[in-house]
């Protein structure tokens, strides 16, 4: 007889569900067993709310979690930089994959780059910490810019600038490569122009605390490398205490010397969002060996970052 599937909560987006497939048949091939998706709605989905709005973190989750919390799924995979900082009670994310490109890119009319930009070209974005990076550009460049908010998913999105809507658009690079339209990017944003967000690119696999068996089959799936990486990114974030909309950028990339991991640096960026003020600090340091130094190294940045005037550059801190 062959065993009772495992069921994959996931968001009905062509994105998640794309992720969702591919962790899917990691699960698969590891377990032995059949996953089959279950698809939920979640608050994020339905509102046509800017995010700043409705509160940024934890709208795409929540749902998944209550079913998670309910029995009614066995799993669930989220994007790593939608998911709330703290720890959800009787929940563990037992496997964070290796790590998708985390940067982000522009599609723009005519091909376009970032620096072949129009002036006055109007760029379209969801995310606060996009539009502070891209206006401080065009202000250390003396160009015009205007950041437009936009929602939608992947197909609205670049539909603004087909439509001569917008002159271009900027996503996460992981995305576009998890639907297969990565062809339609125009300029890949070097990090040092524009930090991701915190985990971004990343995936996080979330099952019951209680159900051992499971945990120890996802953890085969889990990149020790992207977890450090996107530990000590959300801890940044979390002592910063910022939701997933608040203008932070963070990442944190191994330095390796050969083949050989010799450092972790952890880069972290926060900005009003007309790019007037950027508080952009990094830190050097020995890879964490552990979770509770991974998230010391995030702690210790975002401390530098509020002596240096942080905290007033975020708008509206959680509370």
């Amino acid at each position: 007889m062959t065993e009772k599937a495992l069921r994959l909560g996931t968001r009905r987006s062509k994105l998640a569900m794309a992720q969702s497939g591919q962790v899917a048949d990691a699960v698969s091939q590891v377990t032995g067993r059949p996953v089959e998706l279950v698809e939920i709605t979640t608050y994020g989905d339905t509102s046509r709310e800017h995010l700043a709005q409705i509160g940024g973190t934890g709208v795409f989750v929540a749902a998944l979690r209550d079913a998670l919390l309910r029995g009614e799924v066995d799993f669930a995979v989220h994007s790593l930089k939608d998911l709330p900082t703290a720890q959800h009670e009787g929940l563990v994310v037992a496997a964070v994959p290796e790590r998708e490109d985390p940067r982000d890119v522009v599609v723009a009319r005519d091909a376009r780059k970032l620096t072949d930009l129009p002036d006055g070209a109007r760029i379209g974005t969801g995310a606060p910490r996009r539009m502070a990076q891209l206006n401080t550009y065009a202000r250390a460049h003396g160009v015009e810019i205007e950041t437009v908010p936009i929602r939608g998913n992947v197909d609205t999105r670049i539909g603004y600038v087909r439509s001569g809507e917008l002159d271009a658009v900027v996503l996460a690079a992981a995305g576009l490569n998890r639907v297969g339209r990565i062809d339609e990017v125009t300029d890949f944003l070097s990090v040092d122009t524009v930090l991701p967000a915190p985990g971004q690119g990343a995936l996080a696999v979330e099952c019951a605390a209680d159900n051992a068996s499971l945990i120890a089959a996802l953890a085969e799936l889990d990149d020790p490398f992207t977890r450090v990486a996107v530990t000590a990114e959300r801890s940044l974030l979390a002592a910063l205490e910022a939701g997933c909309s608040a203008p932070v950028g963070a990442l944190a990339d191994l330095l390796a010397d050969g083949q050989t991991v010799k450092e972790m640096r952890l880069r972290g960026v926060v900005g009003t969002t007309d790019g007037s003020t950027l508080v952009q600090l990094s830190t050097t340091g020995p890879v964490p060996e552990t979770h509770e130094a991974a998230l010391a190294l995030g702690r210790e940045l975002a401390t530098e970052m509020l002596a240096q005037g942080a905290a007033g550059l975020m708008g509206e801190r959680a509370h």
